[in-house]
């Protein structure tokens, strides 16, 4: 018998030493997660474990490219908490279409694609085939809290409606 999707995100925060159970709180005026139709929209997610912020810096310069990645991973286990809180089980998870990784780097760092890839990785690791999406990655100036990575996602999931506004 094959694991389900849940039991690949508990396995991956075992194999991360991380937790991700619990509520993942915001800093501002918006929602975490928006449903509409059988899309889900999970709002930019920084590389925080609770109140712990993992890794900060510019990457090239404070921030080496691995721990950039796993930083990366770290974003997607957070969107991912967030998909199952919403959906009651990843495998409701039809597909990730998109993800967008953003990467505060030195002017002279290139490898976007490859932090990247931590967060696609992941999801891959978690959804099988699902968990491959559209990508874009950019190097950007700065992001929240000093991180050296936020990763937004849109999926596509099953039996979905409009959720009732809070």
């Amino acid at each position: 018998m094959s694991m389900s999707r849940d039991d690949r995100f508990a396995a991956m925060e075992a194999a991360l030493s991380l937790s991700f159970g619990g509520e993942i709180k915001i800093g501002g005026n918006y929602v975490s997660v928006i449903r509409h139709d059988n899309q889900v929209y999970v709002s930019g997610q920084i590389p925080r474990v609770g109140d712990t912020v993992i890794a900060t810096g510019r990457v090239g310069t404070e921030v080496s490219l691995e721990q950039a990645r796993y930083a990366a991973k770290v974003c997607a286990m957070r969107a991912l908490a967030l998909l199952r809180h919403e959906l009651g089980s990843l495998d409701r998870v039809s597909r990730i279409l998109r993800i967008t990784v953003f990467v505060k780097c030195s002017e002279d760092f290139s490898q976007h694609s490859e932090v990247a890839d931590g967060a696609s990785e992941l999801l891959h690791s978690v959804l099988g085939d699902a968990g491959i999406p559209t990508r874009t990655s950019v190097g950007v100036y700065q992001l929240p809290k000093n991180v050296p990575v936020e990763i937004d996602l849109i999926a596509a999931v099953d039996g979905c409606t409009d959720a009732s506004p809070p």
